[in-house]
């Protein structure tokens, strides 16, 4: 059993109160999140630093790249994506903070792009359908011949970080954010769960407690308007 939070961006308050209610209820679970911490919402350092003291794993999103890219890479269509997509509230929150950046981009990209859980497939966007042309999945037992494709194509329209496409199915439940939805949103053909539901834009922050490949409970809180005003 797993708890996956959805797409935070910068919405700290939110996530320590939707954070304390998984504890509460569910004390020893490991939990995840499904990436895009910063930009946004008002409070990127503090999100940052908070998933790293309470040591919550994640898969990275489009929006923690960038910011990566930003400062490692400053001529890399990430970085220069940045610029367009957020970055002012990210900068502005860590103006206080410059000795946390370098550790906290270098924390990022430590993280996995994927984690295939006993339980569920967690990335950032999810696997594109596009992926059935290349290899013939049946099963979950299959998904590791999956990682070179993910790797190197995660710079691409079609890769974890940044994919819209119609999802592949995996044969295991697959967890994603980065495509909004007012609520928890299930594509069945797909056998996957979309979780980013618009924190940043006043809605809320969602968590999937997931069970055996199935949906066990699910725990939100709404956008503490810290985060965006």
């Amino acid at each position: 059993m797993v708890a996956v939070i959805g797409d935070v961006h910068g919405c700290f308050y939110t996530l320590v109160e939707l954070y304390n209610k998984i504890r509460d209820k569910y004390n020893n679970i490991p939990v995840y999140c499904i990436g895009d911490l910063v930009d946004r919402g008002n409070n990127s350092y503090e999100t940052v630093k908070f998933i790293i003291s309470e040591n919550i794993l994640f898969t990275p999103g489009n929006h923690d790249y960038m910011f990566y890219h930003f400062f490692k890479d400053p001529t890399s269509v990430f970085a220069r994506s940045w610029v367009f997509n957020g970055s002012e509230t990210t900068l502005t929150s860590y103006e206080n903070h410059e000795e946390a950046v370098f550790k906290h981009i270098e924390h990022i990209k430590s993280t996995p792009l994927y984690f295939n859980l006993p339980d569920c497939f967690l990335s950032h966007a999810g696997i594109s359908s596009h992926y059935k042309k290349l290899l013939n999945i049946d099963s979950a037992k299959n998904l590791d011949s999956l990682s070179d494709y993910i790797y190197n194509d995660y710079k691409t329209d079609r890769g974890v970080l940044w994919t819209r496409d119609s999802l592949l199915d995996l044969g295991k439940l697959q967890i994603v954010g980065h495509t909004k939805h007012q609520e928890i949103t299930l594509d069945e053909n797909a056998n996957a769960v979309y979780i980013d539901t618009g924190a940043c834009v006043g809605n809320k922050l969602s968590a999937v407690i997931i069970k055996d490949s199935q949906i066990a409970d699910v725990l939100e809180s709404k956008t503490n308007l810290n985060d965006i005003i």
